[in-house]
């Protein structure tokens, strides 16, 4: 098979990390990278420690309105596909980047394989979710993390396009969360030193623009400073100035202020951390892999199998509900496997092998 891999953000180049190592054993594949993450901590840090094999295809497109960025992807990738020819296009999750290759990808009849399929919010302000439902709809073969992914693509016609393969962020887990000693790992803080980390801590990411404005990011600083232990933050590069500004204006004393952290360092604080506090799908589902208790700071569910017995639980960027819900107790059902054995990347190729010898056949 020829694929080309078109990814753009944090998560997709984990996913492609697991599955590219298993696709190109045996086939071709060409990597796409839309340049949607372009600072260094949210991109290129990721391939390197990853061992990902550098982009065939840089296309530098970030900024501007959603509207805007999808327009000069759809232009560029329709371009690469056009010259490549491949066989496939594979896509993850739900970003600008996956929405705009499946357009282009669809108006060329070219087949589409969707990781990460049937992830639904049923939130239609969410851009996420409009994105997921477009490219689920557009693509040839729909693989899909849980059973709950399934069940929403069954009711929306999509079952027979649909395989429950796992999900290739466990994969990943399974294989890097040892990567980095803990006794090794040294924060760049915001001002620049470096420190160890803490004995305790909390591990806290927030980057959703509802939480981080002035008043949401108050609240929540306001309410890490309650904590009984050290609050790790690393902070998305668009919410630096904010953030130091903030930890000035209060005077906070519990929040260490972090840089971006790579995948391996974010693994080992998750490893470590006493509990999570996220507004970040991918870390919420980290969390239940290394059983730490997790409050996710949304309106809206989006694993929805990671909160059974309170292991994650949604909240308010209210006070009283984030500190309510750390202290609710979570309990730990050994048995309960919902996103797979770990080796979804083999299950995602051997799809796609599948599937293009059933389209020759026929």
């Amino acid at each position: 098979m020829r694929v080309l891999t078109v990814v753009g953000a944090r998560p997709q180049f984990i996913k492609a990390a697991v599955v590219s190592r298993v696709l190109r054993q045996k086939h071709t594949e060409i990597l796409v990278h839309t340049g949607q993450h372009f600072d260094y901590n949210m991109s290129e840090q990721f391939f390197e420690e990853l061992n990902l094999k550098k982009p065939d295809y840089n296309l530098g497109i970030s900024g501007g309105s959603h509207a805007q960025m999808t327009g000069k992807m759809m232009i560029a990738i329709e371009d690469v596909l056009i010259k490549e020819k491949p066989d496939w296009l594979l896509i993850y999750g739900d970003t600008n980047s996956t929405l705009a290759a499946a357009l282009a990808a669809a108006k060329l009849h070219i087949p589409i394989c969707h990781v990460e399929a049937g992830t639904r919010t049923h939130c239609m302000t969410n851009p996420e979710e409009i994105n997921r439902i477009c490219a689920d709809h557009l693509s040839n073969l729909l693989l899909v993390c849980t059973a709950s992914g399934m069940e929403e693509l069954s009711r929306e016609g999509l079952e027979e396009r649909s395989v429950l393969v796992g999900d290739p962020m466990y994969d990943a887990f399974l294989t890097y969360r040892h990567a980095v000693p803990v006794g090794k790992l040294e924060l760049s803080l915001l001002k620049g030193r470096k420190v160890k980390l803490p004995a305790e801590y909390y591990y806290l990411t927030c980057h959703r623009e509802e939480n981080t404005n002035d008043n949401g990011l108050e609240e929540l600083f306001k309410t890490m400073e309650q904590l009984d232990a050290a609050v790790i933050y690393p902070v998305h590069p668009r919410n630096k100035e904010r953030s130091i500004r903030m930890s000035d204006k209060l005077q906070t004393k519990n929040i260490i202020l972090s840089e971006p952290v790579g995948y391996l360092e974010s693994i080992c604080l998750v490893n470590h951390a006493k509990k999570i506090i996220t507004d970040s799908g991918g870390l919420q589902r980290e969390a239940f892999f290394a059983e730490k208790k997790c409050v996710t700071i949304l309106d809206f569910i989006v694993w929805p199998e990671t909160m059974t017995d309170s292991r994650n639980q949604l909240s308010s960027i209210k006070s009283h509900d984030i500190l309510e819900k750390l202290n609710t107790p979570q309990t730990i059902n050994s048995g309960y496997a919902p996103f797979g054995d770990g080796n979804a990347a083999e299950k995602i190729v051997d799809c796609m092998v599948r599937k293009t010898k059933e389209d020759i056949i026929l």
